[in-house]
């Protein structure tokens, strides 16, 4: 930015370009430096100042220096994010044919721009599926944006995709930029697309088509270069027949199509799952190192998961919170969960400590009395009340 732009001042478009774009570096030139102007443009929200006459290679080291700065913010956020989940890794590995397709198609498509629709019930992972398509593309150094399609009301949900300018609406107290532009190249994911308002569909589609849009209350056209990935649990095809989903936009969105199995339907997938949600919640809740039960592993593999992973994640945080010991068993399930305990016998092959807390538990139920208890054990009934504090039976 000059300085001196004809009649404009060009120290008055900082602040106007910082609030517009404010992942930019602005650098001002002039040919009336002085301290004076340098302090004042900094104070403003530039970047640097280059004083006339530069060099190409001045302007080159300051350009460089910018985009380093950049890509340390973008890996700083990406470690914040990652710092700040609540969600494990995802597990991007499956026994189950149908879900191994998923994931070889995922892979192909990311180094792609083309549409991707995820299809699939609630809880299947269609959001995870969409982070890692965008982290295995060459926009992973830019941003990824959310934008649930159901959640907000269509002039909202206009001014979220696509921004708006003060006084577009009530309540537009200021110019926001969107998350189009916030994206700009990157990756956008409209969650639930098929909840999207027909009022905002045709925006939609002309974006697709040209990468351009306006804001809500202005008349500029803007461009931008993002990708869009859209996930849905509902059948499109039918709301295409049913005028409630334009048949243009399906297509442009659907170029690939993605659907992902329901957890019920890739049982060879639920122990190696509930093993990593296990692994990641324990370090999260300062418990390391717990295990299921053989009994509580059956028990995840017999329920048939209406609620898909989301569910099993949300079943395996309840029993990390509520074990007592390094054991999860079926007494830490749900009720809507089958018991999965099976008899153990001597000989059996499960880890001692978990017979011993059998066999205790079935003392403590026969007997009226703890020292009644510790002596059918033999112990000391001090032994007896550490041994049912460590296995949770009080």
């Amino acid at each position: 930015v000059d300085l001196r732009l004809g009649a404009a001042d060009g120290m008055d478009l900082i602040p106007l370009l910082v609030r517009a774009a404010p992942w930019i570096r602005i650098v001002v030139i002039t040919a009336y430096a002085s301290i004076d102007t340098a302090i004042e443009a900094m104070r403003r929200g530039a970047y640097d100042y280059l004083p006339k006459p530069f060099q190409s290679a001045q302007v080159r080291l300051i350009a460089e220096k910018a985009a380093d700065l950049r890509a340390l913010e973008r890996r700083v956020a990406e470690l914040k994010d990652r710092s700040g989940r609540q969600d494990p890794e995802p597990f991007w590995d499956s026994a189950n044919p149908a879900m191994r397709r998923a994931l070889d198609t995922a892979r192909q498509v990311a180094s792609t721009d083309a549409g991707v629709l995820l299809l699939g019930e609630s809880g299947t992972g269609k959001s995870l599926l969409a982070r890692f398509i965008h982290l295995q593309s060459h926009r992973a150094a830019y941003p990824l944006a959310v934008v649930s399609c159901p959640t907000l009301s269509h002039e909202l949900l206009a001014s979220e995709l696509f921004g708006h300018v003060k006084g577009a609406f009530t309540g537009a107290f200021r110019d926001h930029p969107g998350r189009v532009a916030a994206t700009d190249g990157g990756t956008l994911f409209l969650d639930e697309i098929g909840d999207l308002p027909q009022a905002i569909q045709p925006q939609l589609l002309r974006f697709l088509q040209d990468k351009e849009y306006e804001r809500l209350g202005d008349h500029v056209t803007r461009r931008a270069d993002v990708r869009i990935i859209a996930a849905t649990n509902a059948d499109l095809k039918q709301a295409v027949a049913g005028g409630r989903f334009r048949e243009d936009l399906f297509y442009r969105l659907n170029v690939i199509g993605i659907p992902l199995p329901p957890l019920r339907e890739r049982p060879e997938d639920i122990e190696p799952l509930a093993l990593t949600v296990l692994a990641f919640l324990g370090d999260l809740y300062h418990k390391p190192g717990l295990s299921f039960r053989p009994d509580a592993l059956a028990a995840l593999a017999a329920y048939p998961w209406p609620g898909n992973v989301r569910e099993l994640h949300n079943v395996v945080e309840r029993a990390v919170i509520l074990t007592r010991t390094e054991w999860i068993g079926p007494e830490h399930l749900p009720e809507a969960l089958p018991s999965g305990r099976s008899e153990l016998r001597v000989g059996d092959l499960a880890p001692l400590a978990l017979v011993e807390e059998r066999h205790i538990r079935g003392v403590l139920a026969a007997t009226g009395s703890l020292q009644e208890a510790a002596r059918v054990l033999g112990i000391d009934p001090a032994t007896l009340w550490r041994r049912r504090k460590q296995y949770g039976l009080e």
